[in-house]
């Protein structure tokens, strides 16, 4: 059983942090206070392998995708009071999800195969329980993100294996993904875009490139849903020493394994919700970068890369724009920040975590 949560902040909303281990097979629960700092709340079981998490647009639910057969995804309830989490539920999926996503309805889980090549869609009914997949599309190599657009009427899943970004249409009512006219946008040879993010204002979507470490703008066209390459900044300092990497995986029979220990390896990115900073991990560095953003362009600036834990996989920004949480997937601990003035990231604090951390998901609460 979890340790009990501190007494609730009557003053303002509660926050609870949750982290995803996937060696440990466990989510890490947390309550933050109104400084940034958190409070370790235990521990709830997942199962081996598990990672990729997300949070109904109602905060009733988390999600996570568990990445050893068979493949699940569990549903946990929130209490809104305490934070602490309760299994609900669990229900299958298609393959191998190293991403899910809920859709902006909450109604449908949005999911994305790495391996399965191909992305998927779960129905979600509105006692939380995730149903069996009722929509299986195959794509090309290594999808490795799924997200819909702030007014749920389109739908982006980066392909690191291709170099390409899959467009499609959604239609909420009944949970279906058809292809848009492009269907896909074609990135340069070599970027492997990772993860994608969409402006509040949904004017611009941001993607990451694994092995290049650049952060490519895209406009997004609100009648169509189509975008439209805009510029293109690295997420590295100026004075990096990575060198562009490739995809990994085990190597083939009778081949030496390639050195990787100065490859860009980028991992994950996030905007704060003013619009105003994007932060990008990179894991063979273990550092997290901070770009300015322009709001009227859509334009990224190069400030400041910040050391954090070894490996980091994945972190999440407060709603209130003000901390950052991250974990390593080689460390047992995970870091909070504060977002300074000019995007600079003050460490507040280090917590005990699981091992594998590969996942961080943020709620806050009235």
């Amino acid at each position: 059983m979890p340790a009990p949560f501190l007494a609730r902040d009557s003053a303002r909303a509660a926050t609870y942090v949750y982290v995803s281990s996937a060696s440990d097979g466990d989510i890490s629960m947390y309550t933050m206070t109104r400084d940034g700092t958190l409070q370790p709340c235990g521990r709830i079981e997942a199962g081996r392998l598990v990672s990729a998490m997300s949070v109904s647009p109602d905060k009733r639910f988390l999600f996570a995708a568990v990445r050893s057969q068979p493949y699940t995804a569990i549903a946990y309830a929130i209490d809104r009071k305490t934070g602490v989490l309760t299994q609900h539920s669990t229900g299958p999926l298609a393959e191998n999800l190293p991403y899910i996503c809920t859709d902006k309805t909450g109604r449908y889980l949005l999911g994305a195969s790495y391996g399965g090549n191909l992305i998927s869609v779960n129905p979600i009914g509105k006692d939380g329980k995730v149903g069996k997949p009722k929509q299986v599309i195959p794509t090309a190599r290594n999808a490795h993100s799924i997200v819909p657009d702030r007014t749920n009427r389109y739908v982006y899943a980066p392909h690191l294996g291709t170099d390409q970004i899959f467009q499609f249409r959604f239609d909420a009512r009944i949970g279906k993904l058809t292809a848009n006219t492009p269907p896909i946008v074609q990135l340069k040879a070599g970027h492997g875009p990772r993860h994608i993010v969409v402006s509040d204002d949904n004017r611009f979507a941001y993607v990451l490139t694994e092995m290049s470490g650049v952060v490519v703008t895209f406009a997004l066209d609100p009648k169509t849903g189509l975008l439209t390459q805009v510029s293109e900044a690295s997420a590295l300092p100026p004075d990096t020493t990575l060198r562009p990497g490739a995809p990994r995986g085990p190597a083939a029979a009778g081949q030496t394994p390639r050195d990787v220990s100065n490859d860009v390896w980028a991992s994950d990115l996030h905007l704060t919700p003013d619009g105003t900073y994007l932060c990008a991990a990179e894991r063979t560095g273990s550092t997290i970068n901070t770009l300015s953003v322009d709001a009227a362009t859509g334009t990224l600036t190069y400030l400041a890369s910040t050391p954090t834990e070894k490996q980091p996989r994945g972190f999440r920004i407060h709603p209130d724009g003000k901390f950052v949480v991250v974990s390593g997937e080689k460390s047992v601990t995970i870091s909070v920040y504060a977002i300074e003035a000019g995007g600079r990231l003050k460490l507040l604090g280090k917590y005990p975590t699981g091992k594998g951390s590969t996942w961080v998901e943020i709620v806050s609460v009235d």
